[in-house]
């Protein structure tokens, strides 16, 4: 990146920092955060952080399963996006990049850019970008070109989803990345309706491997759809041979109010939900279902429902409004 371009790019970074545009704009928080909290430069050149390979080694072990059970998915999205000269990694809570798919003849570009195993990309080491936004936010995100803080990460597009392990905690980032310096790389890599097809299939890789993840760590379990839609992941439960829930998903225990004290003592499915009338066509029904049962209870009490669903009285009136419900 010529010097010109670096100048523009750190003087557009630095003016968004001191204007008003944190609150409206994830990009511009995310560069406040980089800029003012973590003391970043825009315009510094440094080669970005690589661990040692023993290091790697012992990050790798710390993630454990959820590795493993991540080598499917990242090699069929990799046969998908792979050709147009994109890169696939899957990342740690820390930011550093475990492992990776490339093709070889844009494995030289990656490794400039630092899009390389034990690479370190959180938002304290290299600003705004997919990996290290993703992980603060826990949500998905595209950091495309100039989005990113550092001036030098500007050639990138990287798009990146959470991954959220058997216990609804944040455990790793799956991400697509391209460069523009890939030999590889097309410029259908950096089309708007490309980045959005990225997008779904990292965010389908993610909840994938949530999926076969939550499967492994409940072996003998009877693993049950639950209400609460996807938007959070897949919303499921795990149940013992006496319909006790043992285990719950991210997405189960936002939109059922189950948490770690819930789980630790024992709690009927029945309680939650109906496991007769919850199949995938008709979640909705289960969920009011839910709700009506924690308001019969109560006696209509909104405060004591409320609080048999583990959740608050705003979240279960915004659930009542949802299903237009009545008490």
């Amino acid at each position: 990146m010529d010097r010109l371009a670096v100048v523009d790019h750190t003087d557009r970074v630095l003016k968004a920092i001191m204007g008003n545009g944190a609150a409206s704009s994830p990009i511009v928080a995310s560069w406040r955060r980089s800029g003012t909290f973590h003391a970043l430069d825009p315009a510094n050149r440094s080669r970005s952080w690589r661990l040692p390979s023993p290091e790697v080694a012992t990050a790798r072990e710390r993630v454990g399963q959820l590795l493993h059970v991540a080598q499917p998915s990242l090699d069929r999205l990799f046969l998908a996006v792979g050709g147009v000269g994109c890169s696939v990694m899957l990342a740690d809570l820390y930011g550093v990049i475990l492992d990776r798919r490339g093709a070889p003849g844009d494995d030289s570009a990656f490794d400039d850019a630092g899009l390389w195993t034990g690479g370190v990309w959180s938002e304290k080491i290299e600003g705004t970008n997919g990996i290290g936004t993703c992980l603060f936010e826990q949500r998905a995100v595209t950091i495309d070109r100039e989005q990113h803080f550092f001036a030098r990460n500007s050639v990138l597009c990287c798009t990146s989803a959470p991954i959220f392990d058997e216990n609804g905690e944040l455990a790793a980032v799956l991400d697509v990345s391209s460069t523009r310096h890939a030999p590889g790389c097309a410029e259908l890599a950096h089309a708007p309706g490309f980045i959005n097809l990225v997008a779904s299939a990292v965010s389908d890789a993610a909840r994938s491997i949530e999926v076969e993840n939550f499967r492994l760590a409940f072996p003998r379990a009877r693993i049950v759809l639950a209400p609460g839609g996807e938007r959070a992941g897949p919303a499921l439960l795990a149940l013992d041979r006496d319909d006790l829930v043992i285990g719950a998903t991210r997405a189960s225990r936002l939109a059922l109010g189950i948490n770690a004290h819930t789980l630790a003592r024992p709690m009927p499915a029945a309680d939650l939900i109906d496991c007769a009338a919850a199949d995938e066509d008709d979640v909705e029904a289960a969920e009011c279902a839910v709700l009506k049962r924690a308001l019969a209870r109560s006696r209509g009490n909104i405060s004591k429902a409320a609080k048999l669903l583990d959740m608050s009285r705003a979240t279960l009136h915004r659930k009542m409004s949802r299903l237009k419900l009545k008490h």
